[in-house]
């Protein structure tokens, strides 16, 4: 009986999350009223509130979600100790794979995070921050080791691969022309391509 408590309570949380993401995706977290939340949740005010505080709550949890994903696997990936092209490109697949397997989510923490003051978004930022040095000291290293030329700066190669990647709820359809998968080889490919060392 404790176990089936337990799942319910589990399936209420995870449909109240959803719920709220696809309405901040589809009309943005300020056109969005709690009551809209738990209507399409199909569960009260107070059960909403039994799991997250306030509004703001839903979004940090969509993050956490969203990223937390993507950081875990990133030190997998890492922790593996592989030369520097097949991590780039590994890392690469996996962040344009992941963000496109969970396009709403990624939409709405993409265009709502303003709304989160600093203070709670601090461990937040401090982990994206870690994130994207990770990338950039693999790039680093690499060049620096002459196995990528330094045609640009880590910075710039870094933010090539993230500029694609967190606009790629506005333009990927999960129904289009390309999976998601022949996306992150072809943006590897270009990545890599261009930091090919030259003799």
């Amino acid at each position: 009986m404790g176990r089936s408590r337990t799942e319910g309570a589990a399936g209420v949380r995870e449909r109240i999350l959803a719920a709220a993401c696809e309405l901040f995706a589809e009309q943005g977290y300020d056109a969005t009223s709690v009551q809209q939340v738990v209507d399409r949740a199909g569960v009260t005010k107070g059960g909403l509130y039994h799991y997250f505080g306030a509004k703001e709550d839903l979004l940090v949890e969509m993050y956490r979600t969203v990223f937390g994903e993507r950081l875990a696997a990133l030190d997998r990936i890492l922790a593996q100790g592989r030369d520097a092209e097949w991590t780039l490109r590994a890392i690469i697949d996996d962040i344009v794979v992941g963000t496109a397997a969970m396009m709403t989510e990624s939409a709405a923490v993409s265009r709502e995070l303003a709304h989160m003051d600093s203070a709670r978004t601090q461990r937040l930022q401090a982990d994206w921050r870690r994130y994207q040095e990770a990338v950039r000291a693999l790039i680093r290293d690499a060049q620096a080791a002459g196995v990528f030329a330094a045609v640009a700066s880590p910075e710039l190669v870094s933010w090539s691969i993230f500029g694609v990647t967190t606009t790629l709820h506005t333009w990927f359809r999960p129904d289009g022309p390309k999976r998601a998968e022949q996306i992150a080889h072809e943006l590897a490919d270009l990545v890599l391509t261009g930091l090919k060392s030259r003799p």
